[in-house]
């Protein structure tokens, strides 16, 4: 794996850092804060659905061989979960560019979706590491899970003071997509069919 490869890699963690957490986190309040019902029903989705990507992040922890594809399975729900909503959408066409909330979430959106498609067009240039992360030429998938690691061990130590290492991170890891896959097929089964593309957000008065 060249250079460049390794630090567009490392690069694109950083990014969603900032664009997968940071910015969700600002609007999230910042729509708390304005009372905007769509955006603030918009990103409850949204992290709803990004739990997934916590879970591919334990799991590359745990040196999981599937680790990168539920990465890009995660990444790839979440940019869904913002486009999908129609009457969400329908909401946010009605503000003009002057009223920043609604500017600035959809200049979030595209950049999401942005991150989605080159964490899959990266992944495919290490179509090997879809199947086996253990490999070494798959080590710079791994690195930037470290600083992840680090914190959750030193948290993990704190509240039970047990050493978390890499087996406990892969079984938590495996048993939350269980979880997370289960209340997914509930879902898809149950409201999906009932509620369609509609968030089910209460109007509200804009400010």
């Amino acid at each position: 794996m060249n250079v460049f490869n390794q630090l567009s890699i490392w690069l694109s963690f950083q990014l969603s850092i900032i664009f997968l957490i940071g910015i969700p986190i600002t609007l999230f309040f910042w729509s708390i804060k304005k009372r905007n019902q769509a955006v603030n029903k918009l990103l409850s989705i949204y992290w709803k659905i990004s739990i997934l990507f916590f879970i591919s992040l334990l799991l590359l922890i745990g040196k999981y061989n599937y680790s990168l594809v539920i990465i890009n399975i995660s990444t790839l729900l979440m940019t869904i979960s913002v486009w999908f909503w129609n009457d969400i959408n329908d909401e946010l066409k009605e503000y003009d560019f002057s009223y920043s909330l609604i500017t600035t979430t959809k200049v979030w959106r595209w950049s999401l979706t942005f991150i989605s498609l080159n964490f899959l067009i990266q992944s495919l240039q290490n179509f090997s590491c879809f199947s086996f992360i253990n490999s070494a030429s798959c080590d710079t998938w791994l690195q930037p899970s470290s600083n992840f690691y680090i914190i959750i061990k030193s948290l993990f130590n704190f509240f039970f003071g047990a050493n978390f290492t890499q087996p406990i991170a892969k079984f938590i890891g495996l048993f939350s997509l269980l979880i997370y896959i289960l209340g997914l097929i509930q879902w898809a089964i149950i409201k999906l069919p009932k509620n369609g593309r509609n968030a089910c957000f209460s109007e509200n008065i804009r400010n």
